[in-house]
């Protein structure tokens, strides 16, 4: 994260003033934290494909809209971030889907995989990676869970130990595991040609 300008307790105040209505704390909220998730998605939305219909401001908005209306307390920014990739994982997904949809089965959603799994492909399905990745988390779920920090929070490990109370061998453990897991299963998905 780029900027720390509210510490933690004072960020799960603003959001539990948020959720009961309290204006000023959208106005601190937005300023504090909206920078950084905005960057995350812009991360995100550069390894989409070209053809991906969402752009980084509404992700970042629709990503807001779930973390406000959900039923979640949030406890402090690194939790508020860990969320925020879930939500927009959710966010991506019900997108590719609602395209799916519309078009009976059309255009894919394709996503770029940015150091998952190298020199094994460039793009993949996001409702194939999302399936994936839901398998993943049957069998390891804190795998799969750095693999959603990092993929769709755009965390480096040094903030995936930070979310997770992980120390640094265990993230890149994980990773790999992760890594070695999803390679043949996302390989399954690769389109031809």
């Amino acid at each position: 994260m780029t900027t720390r300008s509210l510490d933690d307790e004072t960020v799960a105040g603003l959001f539990e003033r948020l959720r009961q209505g309290d204006a000023t704390a959208q106005e601190a909220l937005v300023g504090a934290l909206y920078a950084d998730l905005h960057a995350i998605a812009a991360r995100h939305m550069r390894g989409e494909a070209r053809q991906h219909t969402l752009q980084a401001t509404a992700l970042v908005h629709e990503t807001y809209i779930r973390l406000l209306t959900g039923p979640t307390r949030i406890n402090d920014r690194n939790h508020f971030f860990a969320l925020a990739a879930t939500a927009m994982r959710r966010a991506l997904v019900d997108h590719a889907r609602a395209k799916r949809s519309d078009k009976r089965g059309g255009k894919l959603e394709r996503v770029a995989l940015d150091g998952l799994p190298d020199d094994v492909f460039d793009v993949v399905d996001v409702l194939d990676f999302d399936k994936a990745l839901t398998s993943l988390a049957e069998v390891n779920p804190r795998a799969a869970r750095i693999v959603e920090l990092r993929f769709f929070g755009g965390h480096t490990d040094k903030e995936v130990c930070e979310l997770m109370g992980l120390t640094h061998s265990m993230v890149r453990r994980d990773w790999a595991d992760a890594r070695a897991w999803l390679t043949p299963r996302l390989e399954a998905y690769r389109p031809e040609g």
